[in-house]
């Protein structure tokens, strides 16, 4: 994943506030610790949509400080240098083109932090993972997250992998926008609302990465082995592959976001056919 060294970048769409300190938030719905607990947080919100109903945890000491990305991250080239000004190009491209592609399109910041983060659906902890917050429609990110998907998750991982991770919780973006989340719900079930609206999420994944070059912001086309580490991402967190690693059995019943083989297959009809309208995972099966 290469950018156009000259492209400019416009940092003022990702925000980097640090640590914060706090847990979770009082009045929802307590998960136990330990290992079974936090796979329990990641099935819920792994690139989930509302980590206010999640509670429970320790407060956590204040980390690091943030920092001004627009002093840092100028440049294409930056961006190829720094992991923070990968992000920053990896959103400016992904709201490049949706912004052609839907009418009134309203941007979504991006929140770097670390440890916690206090966020309009509630105060969320690392332990959640990325996720797209409806309500002031922003994507929160902890860094440290794609070590845990290579460490925890077994994931190649790679620049393209935290592509496709954010990607995805912008397609809960345009989701958000276009009015899909609340049509549908989030009805959990192997045939249940939250699995389709994951899996068309992360087909807008690929439908980005199919258009991404022509947004300006990419030297050249992304590679084979691109491709591979976001598809490998997708198969490490399946339902099925997470649930039988946590508990070595697979209840259907619980998907939330679907199996190893859709979520793979659903970024690959994206990325294929480059049109969004190959993303409607509601009208029939999966």
């Amino acid at each position: 994943m290469d950018f156009d060294d000259d492209a400019r970048l416009d940092a003022s769409q990702v925000e980097d506030v640090g640590g914060r300190r706090g847990g979770m938030p009082r009045g929802g719905i307590a998960i136990g610790g330990g290992a079974a607990g936090i796979i329990a947080l990641i099935l819920a919100l792994i690139f989930g949509l509302n980590p206010g109903d999640i509670t429970g945890g320790a407060e956590q000491p204040a980390l690091q400080p943030g920092s001004d990305l627009t002093q840092q991250c100028r440049t294409g080239a930056d961006a190829d240098q720094s992991e923070k000004c990968r992000v920053v190009g990896v959103v400016n491209s992904i709201q490049n083109y949706w912004g052609q592609r839907i009418d009134g399109y309203t941007p979504a910041k991006t929140v770097l932090f670390s440890g916690a983060v206090r966020t309009a659906c509630g105060t969320a902890d690392s332990s959640v993972g990325p996720f797209y917050c409806p309500a002031d429609q922003k994507v929160y990110l902890d860094l440290g997250f794609f070590n845990d998907l290579r460490t925890r998750f077994g994931a190649e991982g790679g620049p393209f992998a935290q592509a496709y991770v954010i990607a995805h919780e912008y397609g809960h973006h345009v989701q958000d926008l276009l009015g899909t989340m609340q049509r549908f719900g989030q009805g959990r079930g192997a045939e249940g609302a939250s699995v389709r609206l994951e899996l068309q999420a992360d087909c807008y994944a690929g439908i980005w990465a199919h258009n991404a070059v022509g947004t300006g912001f990419y030297a050249k086309p992304f590679s084979d082995a691109d491709i591979r580490e976001a598809l490998d991402a997708a198969s490490a967190v399946g339902d099925d592959r997470i649930q039988e690693q946590a508990t070595g059995r697979i209840d259907r019943d619980a998907f939330t976001h679907g199996t190893s083989a859709q979520r793979t297959k659903w970024f690959k009809n994206g990325y294929e056919s480059g049109d969004p309208a190959r993303c409607d995972t509601f009208s029939g099966g999966i």
